[in-house]
């Protein structure tokens, strides 16, 4: 059994090697690496490590654009040299990647692009650790990663080799992720060989995956523990790996790939349920109805036939005729697809379940490796509207202010050089997560808030800023949503519009409107049926907690202005930092 994260390399080439277990795309052409051809590889990647003088426990940092083989041969070649992997996200600013590098004291770097390169560039000369930078695409002036390839088989010792892994224990660090966060400084999470095994082992039992067999997209960033720990659990699994493109060729890699398992996070599964949804608005007549009917019969789904024979029987008729053509959207052979990151909304639960396409949440943090708990259809696991239940050997408890504290080996070593932040994290053996939560009696976790993020207002009544921006976000109007009103007397929110779909409205429905964003948010007919969608979904809320305000912003919220985390969750601060101009218009 696999003790450190290599050895998932070595069981699969042991137990189950495949023809084709990575598969990146270049240029429009799939290139596949065998199970053998990646174990060796990663092996010529040790082996030049240690010809560099790569010492245990050294850090060597990765930066790439896109998932892609090249990052899992290098990962899989750090850790047995004994060294440490550290990732870092690509979208982060230059002075992100100073202080990680240099708070990190990576001695070599590895960049995807060119892009990257130029940022590294731009501030290597700050980073006195950084020995040298390879990059994965050929790029002029720098050092290409094949070079150590050719090194390590020049100077390949499989004595010395086989010594040094053995000498790897599963208590050593193997990683040191640097959480984004939604304020401050990036923090480095210290997670061991056993941090990561252990949480690999126990998901695995949770997805329902054909050993062996199965082929899988990834596109998510590999950066995020997320990502990686699927990746590993693929490996474990005998999965075939394909590497999507890029973000913008997502669709056109399912056609081609045709994947049985994925994993997404709940924005990209909320902007594929809008494009298709929207597609209804196009139809006419009977095929119109016929097709909100469908989505209305996949909206109502629950696991299990609990809604009875009737229901069932117009679910097989609605899957038929149009649900069907969900999945085939996304490949035609898509059955599981496993969501993490941010809160899912059940709808998109309901409907790509309904659909065939069997959507999991799960829960976890960077520093619990990341699983805590997830879903699976077997054995009653799956229920609409939680987590599901906590995987084997990590125990789970609430506090008395509802936080959910962890308990167990995949709970991490601590942040790097952070004592007194670990401290601040650690009731003993448990990890406080900073989320609010609880576990129902048949033992499904369901989270209602981050601790940090619930505010008072000045009437001293509990707001839950999540829940509202998930219920908000169900509009086809609203892209992304803040809900603001700490201190004050009642909430608002600030709303990201979806240009995209208002631009259709506006055109279905005769609208004039001059094209510029800040022209669109001044139209009185898109304020009218926005406020009209908030009052629907307020109906959810008490009446302290419904929207009595909102303002519109014509600036995008995206990752690349900081305005959005790596995985897309709200920067809470910094928005309202940059908007208290409009803050201040709203509570006058």
């Amino acid at each position: 059994m696999p003790t450190r994260i290599f050895d998932f390399l070595s069981y699969q080439l042991k137990q189950r090697p495949l023809d084709r277990a990575l598969n990146t795309k270049y240029n429009g052409v799939w290139k596949s690496t065998s199970t053998a051809d990646y174990a060796s590889s990663a092996n010529l990647m040790s082996a030049a490590f240690l010809n560099l003088q790569i010492k245990p426990q050294d850090k060597i940092a990765m930066i790439s654009s896109n998932n892609r083989s090249e990052w899992c041969i290098v990962d899989v070649g750090i850790l047995q040299a004994g060294a440490v992997n550290v990732p870092i996200y690509p979208t982060i600013s230059q002075n992100d990647y100073e202080y990680i590098l240099n708070h990190s004291e990576s001695k070599y770097c590895f960049v995807s692009d060119q892009e990257v390169y130029d940022k590294v560039m731009a501030i290597k000369k700050n980073v006195k650790s950084l020995i040298e930078i390879y990059c994965f695409d050929d790029i002029p002036g720098c050092k290409n990663w094949t070079e150590l390839l050719t090194l390590g088989e020049n100077n390949l010792n499989e004595e010395l080799l086989n010594k040094t892994k053995d000498a790897v224990k599963p208590e050593a660090l193997a990683t040191i992720i640097y959480t984004s966060g939604t304020t401050g400084i990036p923090k480095g999470v210290m997670l061991s060989h056993q941090n990561v095994v252990s949480n690999v082992l126990s998901a695995s039992k949770r997805l329902p995956l054909e050993i062996g067999k199965s082929t899988a997209l990834s596109f998510l960033p590999i950066c995020h523990i997320f990502e990686r720990v699927i990746l590993y659990i693929y490996l474990y699994n005998g999965i075939k790996v394909y590497f999507a493109e890029s973000m913008e060729t997502i669709p056109d890699d399912l056609r081609d790939v045709k994947p049985e398992v994925m994993t997404a996070v709940p924005r990209l599964l909320e902007k594929v349920y809008d494009k298709i949804y929207a597609k209804g608005e196009d139809l006419t007549g009977f095929k119109k109805k016929l097709f909100y009917w469908a989505v209305e019969i996949g909206l109502q789904f629950e696991p299990y036939a609990q809604n009875g024979f009737w229901y069932e029987m117009k679910l097989k008729i609605a899957k038929k005729l149009i649900l069907s053509k969900w999945q085939e959207a996304l490949g035609g052979n898509l059955k599981l697809i496993a969501s993490g990151s941010a809160a899912l909304q059940p709808r998109l639960a309901r409907v790509f379940s309904a659909a065939g396409m069997i959507l999991v949440e799960g829960y976890g943090l960077t520093e619990t490796s990341p699983v805590i708990s997830v879903n699976d259809l077997r054995k009653g696991g799956f229920r609409i509207g939680s987590v599901g239940k906590v995987i084997d050997g990590v125990t789970v408890k609430i506090a008395e202010d509802g936080e959910i504290l962890c308990k167990g080996p995949n709970v991490m070593m601590g942040y790097y050089k952070e004592i007194e932040k670990t401290k601040e994290v650690m009731s003993g053996d448990f990890f406080h997560t900073g989320d609010i939560g609880m576990i129902d009696d048949d033992g499904f976790l369901k989270i209602t808030d981050r601790k940090k993020e619930m505010f008072k207002t000045s009437g001293g009544k509990y707001i839950a800023p999540q829940v509202i921006e998930n219920e908000m976000k169900q509009s086809l109007f609203i892209e992304q949503i803040m809900v603001i009103g700490e201190g004050q007397k009642m909430p608002a929110a600030l709303i990201q519009p979806n240009f995209d779909h208002i631009k259709n409205w506006f055109a279905q429905n005769g609208i004039d409107s001059k094209d510029d964003l800040v022209s669109i948010c001044k139209n009185q007919s898109l304020l009218d049926e926005i406020q009209k969608e908030i009052d629907v979904h307020n109906q959810r809320f008490g009446k302290w907690e419904q929207i009595k305000k909102f303002e519109l912003t014509p600036k995008m919220w995206s990752v690349e202005n900081e305005f959005l985390t790596p995985t897309m969750k709200v920067k809470r601060n910094t928005l309202k930092t940059y908007y208290k101009d409009l803050i201040t218009k709203i509570y006058q």
